[in-house]
């Protein structure tokens, strides 16, 4: 099955539950409705949030067994939490691409971006105080277009 194209050149990675399956990951009713939760792009859900689509698929899914999935799927490395600000974190399925996030400030909003010359960022040596870096997350903050239209809209009296 080919990879989608991005406008960018690069290649969509494999879906959540194709990575599974190609592991060959046991795959119970409870943790495909875990893994159809986090199905589509810019997909970054709290574990509530999958929680609440999981339980719609099916109903007699536990709380607890949704965040063991996660955790489970996230030390296998097949999703990633992820911190956008706030206390919650988020879970984001796209681990194959290396890429950032645009975070609305006003909704929430999330998208996964791949910014130019982040592969050349680097924290220089002496600076680092004796650290190793392991990766490196950017947060890009603004507004979407929904917020930013809503914003120019706004009557002032």
């Amino acid at each position: 099955m080919p990879a989608a194209r991005r406008k960018s050149g690069e290649t969509r990675s494999p879906a959540l539950l194709e990575r599974l399956r190609s592991r060959g990951w046991r795959m119970t009713p409870q943790r495909r409705v875990v893994a159809e939760a986090l199905a589509g792009e810019h997909v970054h859900l709290t574990a509530e949030e999958v929680y609440q689509r999981a339980v719609a698929r099916l109903p007699e899914i536990g709380r607890a067994t949704v965040y063991n999935t996660l955790g489970e799927l996230a030390r296998m490395g097949e999703i990633a939490e992820v911190s956008l600000g706030g206390a919650v974190k988020r879970y984001d399925p796209e681990t194959v691409h290396r890429h950032q996030h645009l975070v609305c400030a006003r909704c929430g909003a999330t998208r996964d971006v791949h910014p130019a010359g982040e592969s050349r960022l680097a924290v220089p040596g002496p600076e680092r105080g004796g650290f190793t870096v392991d990766r490196v997350e950017i947060v890009f903050r603004g507004r979407c277009s929904r917020c930013a239209a809503a914003h120019r809209n706004r009557v002032f009296y």
